[in-house]
């Protein structure tokens, strides 16, 4: 499904976090099985994914911003890796995203699905900034997505980073370039509307949205 208006709201306070590369060129890699975006390394910016498969391959060496999801069972697992930080990908970003905003301590109990401050204090040797996307940013992702959804929609860490990055983009930016999605994965998010907004971005001209090889399976 393609809309034909453009995706965004006519005004938005301000970049959903600092250091956006203003009109430069940006790619955004998705975690799809099969994805191939070595083209993405010419981009000036290039923002990667939690495990990043692929990277140093098909999937392309380069990237300047990581982003780690900070809620949940995989950044509890991060957390146990001692050898986590020496991890290539991790170790070449040169800055890092965390999509949820922190939790109070008292909402985060009894068991913790927030490990914001623990990520924080595992990235600080590194010496890179981290950027925490703000809860508007999540406010302003479900009501995009509930207009083609049904429910509370959960957006998923890609569609947070790319809404933000596109909110971000001063008029006149050239079109994110967006490789590897596939729009399929936890059920909790709501695939269908997701891909839907791409879509509809690419139409308004805000990405360009390359898809996937005919020989890798969505993810």
């Amino acid at each position: 499904m393609t809309d034909a208006v453009d995706p965004l709201p006519a005004a938005w306070p301000g970049p959903a976090w600092p250091g956006l590369p203003g009109l430069a060129s940006v790619a955004l890699v998705g975690n799809a099985p099969g994805t191939e975006a070595v083209a993405a390394d010419a981009a000036a910016s290039v923002v990667r994914f939690n495990n990043a498969p692929g990277f140093g391959g098909r999937a392309g060496s380069r990237v300047t911003h990581l982003a780690l999801v900070n809620r949940g069972g995989q950044m509890r697992e991060w957390l146990a890796d001692p050898d986590f930080r020496d991890r290539p990908v991790v170790r070449q970003a040169q800055a890092f995203l965390l999509p949820f905003p922190m939790l109070p301590k008292a909402h985060n109990v009894p068991e913790p699905i927030c490990f914001t401050r623990a990520a924080l204090a595992m990235l600080r040797p590194l010496g890179k900034p981290v950027h925490i996307l703000p809860e508007a940013l999540h406010d302003e992702a479900r009501r995009v997505l509930g207009a083609r959804s049904e429910g509370r929609p959960n957006p998923s860490t890609g569609f947070l980073v790319a809404l933000a990055l596109l909110l971000g983009r001063p008029a006149g930016s050239p079109a994110v370039e967006a490789y590897g999605f596939g729009f399929e994965g936890w059920p909790g998010h709501p695939w269908a509307a997701e891909r839907a907004w791409f879509a509809a971005a690419h139409a308004a001209g805000r990405l360009r949205l390359h898809p996937l090889p005919s020989r890798a399976s969505d993810g």
